[in-house]
């Protein structure tokens, strides 16, 4: 059983197409070639040089080594990363199809292999840094393979998606592989420093404290706001109000979990009636390990009632209000911004 990556566009905007159809997608625009008929590289390097031009050699043979095993090395039962943008989650198939090319597409939708999602919306945290580093390579399409990822994310596939003991994340081999693509060795830095920015979270606001840093930013974002002691809300961690002693508008309901399962739309639905009980205007619910992939969608009727925060959104709220949180927090919580090169493509 082989592991291989693919994503759902740069920012992730063939993510519910790709889960919806249950299929995953090869999305070079314009790569209208079918990839089965093609007997070797060469003849796949010698169409994509004619068909972009302007593109570098290295860009294209990086291309070539990304699309090929796609129609020629993908075999039923391998495993599928696809790692989300609309959330930090990871979703997982299983390849139960051949290689189709449908020459009609539409653009970029040529190729594509059936797919069976066996694990939806894993929290980026239940995998090991190093396995989250690889997820993180500048690439499409990549067969994960360094520090014994697929006998690991087998194990974890055993567990029920548990999240990786310290044990198997120590007994990784460390040697890299010697076929990796070029690109693969490189990891998304901005992607890494959110990963251990989740990890000290998830280590130092464990359980009810998380309410703690949601209350915290509510505050920084000028909301007056009670917290619910530890046990049973009624439906409520916080309640939180406009103006100088809260009893402006909106009021928030606002419900916090840190469980490392994502929420379903019943749990969500909870909420709204929270709302309506404590006499609130508008709905939050903070969910750590994010919520599954249809509550979104079936949530549109309810837009102007409540929103959804999975970790993504946490985190973007953190990062905006850093600096007005209470000193105390901070000192718990200690980042820094800083500076990078921003990645470029090639061409």
């Amino acid at each position: 059983m082989a592991v291989w990556l693919i994503r759902a566009g740069s920012h992730g905007e063939y993510e519910q197409k790709f889960i919806q159809e249950s299929r995953v997608y090869v999305t070079w625009d314009d790569l209208t070639v079918d990839l089965g008929k093609l007997a070797t590289r060469a003849e796949l390097n010698a169409d994509m040089t004619k068909r972009y031009p302007d593109t570098k050699a290295k860009a294209i043979l990086n291309w070539v080594s990304q699309v090929w095993p796609f129609a020629h090395e993908m075999k039923k039962g391998d495993l599928v990363i696809l790692p989300l943008k609309t959330q930090r989650a990871i979703q997982v198939g299983e390849i139960t199809g051949d290689y189709h090319f449908e020459p009609k597409g539409p653009n970029p939708f040529f190729h594509w292999r059936a797919v069976k999602w066996i694990a939806e919306a894993v929290p980026r945290a239940s995998f090991g840094k190093d396995l989250l580093n690889t997820f993180g390579a500048f690439l499409t399409i990549c067969r994960v393979q360094r520090n014994n990822a697929e006998a690991r994310i087998a194990a974890m596939r055993a567990s029920g998606w548990k999240p990786e003991s310290i044990a198997a994340v120590t007994r990784t081999a460390l040697a890299p592989s010697s076929d990796v693509p070029a690109g693969a060795e490189d990891t998304d830095l901005e992607e890494a420093a959110r990963d251990q920015i989740a990890q000290l979270i998830s280590a130092r606001f464990k359980g009810h404290a998380l309410t703690r840093l949601v209350e915290a930013i509510l505050k920084a974002q000028g909301y007056v706001t009670y917290r619910s002691p530890e046990g049973a809300d009624g439906g409520a961690d916080i309640l939180a109000g406009a103006g100088p002693l809260g009893f402006g508008a909106p009021r928030l309901c606002v419900e916090v979990k840190s469980e490392s399962s994502p929420i379903d739309r019943p749990t969500v639905d909870k909420l709204l009636g929270a709302v309506t009980k404590f006499g609130a205007q508008e709905g939050l619910f903070v969910s750590w390990s994010g919520f599954k992939t249809n509550v979104q969608k079936e949530l549109a009727a309810s837009f102007f009632r409540v929103r959804l925060w999975s970790q993504k959104e946490l985190l973007e709220a953190l990062f905006a209000q850093y600096d007005h949180l209470d000193e105390d927090l901070k000192a718990e919580l200690p980042l820094k911004r800083i500076w990078t090169v921003a990645a470029q493509d090639e061409g």
